[in-house]
């Protein structure tokens, strides 16, 4: 009987990817990450208990020391530069599928899974194993995982592949799993009250007033702080102008935030770093690629371009998605090549 190590969140989707697993004859031993400070919270319970009804080896491991080292420390130091970053999308590659991965050598098991809607399958183009969209864009979860290495998909399963939300609900409900109707988590899990009031905490001494201005450098009002905004935000800026405005551009080094038109968000070229690519750079760089330079993006078409050993993504046409630190995806036929952070 071949192992299989799940990561299990308390949810519905990983309860349900368990069962589905046990059904096709896994053996499976589940894994709750937890990088809260309580030991015992709802979600350990959760996952306990259906581990419990399921039979398996349920392991908590305390996450919170990398958590706060690497996912926190990368969200407040990217909202401290101007940015807006996307810090789950380092905690799957960073911290996640790491220790998953690392328990699965410990009891030796062939497979890791988890609860994502996405799968891996075989691409005939750059034959081998990629990530694969499988849903609509609005469930899809491939953009989140684009970080993960080849060697890692090998050994990967996503058992909801070819589920829909409604269907996990109901599969849950008729096994007798008490979280069948467990809202979905939303937002950011370390905060809970919202972004904005976790920043407020935790850069308290380095958040000041400063100047909204236009991009002359007209004083068009006061803002609460640099970082406490992004780029494109039109709702929550406490000021009223006579006519719609948008967060154009953010000036971190003299806390100055530019506002303007929609029309001045447009560009047709970002410039990425910290990128990782899943398929060889060569062989991307004359395919027309589509991007999703947010996750709620549906995506724009384009091509790579190398210049200067800097790598680019030009647009065929001009959209206003961009903002820097948001991480830019790129898919080819609905298979995940790369993507990095926009600079």
């Amino acid at each position: 009987m071949k192992k299989v190590v799940i990561g299990m969140s308390g949810g519905v989707d990983s309860s349900v990817s368990a069962y589905l697993l046990k059904e096709q004859g896994y053996e499976v031993i589940g894994v709750t990450l937890n990088q809260h400070l309580e030991e015992n919270s709802k979600d350990i319970e959760d996952a306990k208990k259906v581990c419990d009804k399921l039979e398996m080896i349920h392991k908590v491991v305390n996450i919170r020391k990398d958590f706060e080292n690497i996912v926190i420390k990368y969200f407040l130091d990217g909202y401290s530069l101007g940015k807006t970053p996307s810090p789950c999308v380092i905690c799957d590659d960073e911290i996640k599928f790491k220790i998953l991965f690392d328990i699965a050598d410990k009891y030796k098991a062939e497979y890791v899974a988890t609860g994502h809607y996405t799968s891996v399958e075989y691409s005939k183009d750059f034959d081998k194993y990629l990530l694969k969209s499988v849903h609509s864009i609005i469930k899809d979860q491939s953009y989140m995982l684009y970080r993960l290495s080849p060697n890692k998909l090998e050994r990967l399963i996503f058992p909801l592949k070819d589920y829909s939300k409604q269907e996990i609900r109901e599969i849950a409900l008729k096994i007798g799993l008490e979280m069948h109707n467990k809202k979905d988590s939303q937002g950011i899990c370390f905060a809970k009250e919202g972004y904005k009031e976790f920043l407020k905490e935790n850069l308290k001494d380095e958040i000041v007033r400063g100047n909204y201005v236009d991009k002359d450098g007209n004083i068009l009002g006061e803002h609460e702080g640099y970082q406490l905004y992004t780029i494109g935000q039109r709702r929550g800026l406490g000021i009223n102008l006579s006519k719609p405005i948008f967060i154009t551009e953010i000036k971190p080094q003299i806390n100055e935030i530019v506002l303007g038109e929609f029309s001045e968000l447009f560009i047709d070229k970002v410039e990425l770093i910290n990128f990782k690519f899943s398929v060889e750079y060569e062989k991307l760089e004359n395919l027309e690629l589509l991007a999703r330079p947010r996750f709620s993006s549906t995506g724009f078409y384009g091509k790579l371009i190398k210049d200067k050993n800097k790598i680019y993504f030009k647009y065929n046409e001009e959209n206003a998605h961009n903002a820097k630190g948001q991480h830019i995806v790129f898919f080819y036929d609905g298979f995940v090549v790369g993507g990095g952070e926009i600079k």
